[in-house]
């Protein structure tokens, strides 16, 4: 487990200003018409806009830190720790969230970039390219995570192999004290922490994504009557979004530095991105063709990844799993959680 890296969003946060970079310097070769289509009207006020951002900010990286650090009580509430029902059910709530997120959010923001009048006709509107990549990001995603679990598995059991005597000699001592089975289900366990580790970075890594674009697009506009809805639904969003990374973060086990790091991470990826925004208002067009193209491909990306992650890693995982396929009570419960965050996240998408 030690060579697994330490967190790829790490990596993504420090990357995307530097797209942001190849995004601005095309602004200036953005279309006359799209660019004239943005007319002044009463909604576009820089001062008010401004102090909407500034609570934005605030509002925003406070519902992240809340989000994602709840699971993280666990131990103070007893009927939340991750082996507890009511655990397995706010998941699931959290995992419809992430789910909505992907369709209802993300993968029209992609076509709207992608299908813009202020792109070429070819080859944008002659090639489904965000449904391509999306698709194209999920098998990335299974690939990342088979490979990952095949090569850490490898590895582990070299380790094992390597480590001799002792550790076997400890394993023939608890079989012969527990029972045959015990090693056999300490290397599930192994298994299964090893899995969840997966889970948290890669799901870690498509949320970052997301997080700095909208975060960018919000810092970037000056139309007070679309950035008041959104400071709303985008708490609501990180919040649940953050509950459902912290579940996964908690699962994994990690010690108490890798755990800060990717609370940080997750937490400040959206107000960097309106900080980002703010600061290149004046050269930051969102109609440019590049920053469309950009964008359009970074949201599609973003959501085949959350797409994969939250049906195959989270929900399949979890109503496939052996504590809710005995348990058919909870199994129903489980699933008016994910329509009820799936639903709500979804009458979001009104607003943002």
């Amino acid at each position: 487990m030690k060579s697994l890296p330490k967190s790829p969003s790490n990596a993504v946060v420090f990357v995307l200003p530097i797209i942001v970079v190849v995004i601005l310097s095309s602004a200036p070769s953005a279309l006359a018409q799209c660019e004239e289509a943005i007319v002044a009207n009463g909604c576009h006020d820089k001062r008010e806009s401004m102090k909407l951002k500034i609570i934005a900010f605030v509002a925003i990286l406070v519902s992240s830190m809340i989000g994602v650090c709840l699971p993280f009580f666990s131990h103070y509430i007893p009927s939340l720790s991750p082996d507890r029902d009511l655990f397995a059910v706010v998941k699931a709530f959290a995992s419809g969230v992430i789910l909505a997120t992907g369709y209802m959010h993300v993968l029209p923001d992609s076509f709207n970039d992608l299908m813009s009048d202020c792109l070429p006709k070819n080859p944008w509107k002659k090639f489904p390219f965000t449904t391509f990549v999306a698709m194209m990001s999920a098998l990335f995603t299974l690939m990342v995570d088979s490979f990952s679990m095949s090569i850490y598995k490898q590895r582990s059991s070299r380790a094992s192999e390597m480590g001799g005597g002792q550790e076997n000699g400890n394993r023939r001592i608890e079989n012969s004290e527990h029972g045959h089975g015990h090693a056999v289900v300490l290397n599930d366990a192994s298994s299964q922490l090893l899995r969840h580790r997966v889970i948290a970075q890669v799901l870690e890594s498509g949320i970052v994504v997301h997080s700095v674009v909208i975060g960018l697009a919000m810092g970037a506009s000056d139309n007070r009557c679309t950035i008041r809805p959104l400071i709303a639904a985008l708490c609501f969003h990180q919040m649940f979004e953050g509950m459902g990374l912290g579940g996964c973060i908690l699962q994994a086990k990690y010690e108490f530095q890798m755990k800060a790091t990717m609370v940080f991470f997750f937490s400040v990826t959206t107000p960097l991105g309106i900080v980002l925004g703010v600061g290149l208002t004046k050269v930051y067009s969102a109609t440019s063709p590049t920053a469309l193209i950009v964008v359009g491909l970074l949201n599609a990306s973003s959501a085949g990844l959350l797409n994969y992650m939250a049906l195959v890693d989270l929900l399949a995982a979890d109503f496939l799993g052996p504590k809710l396929q005995a348990n058919m009570k909870l199994q129903a419960w489980s699933y008016v959680a994910v329509l009820l965050g799936s639903g709500f996240m979804s009458l979001m998408a009104k607003w943002a």
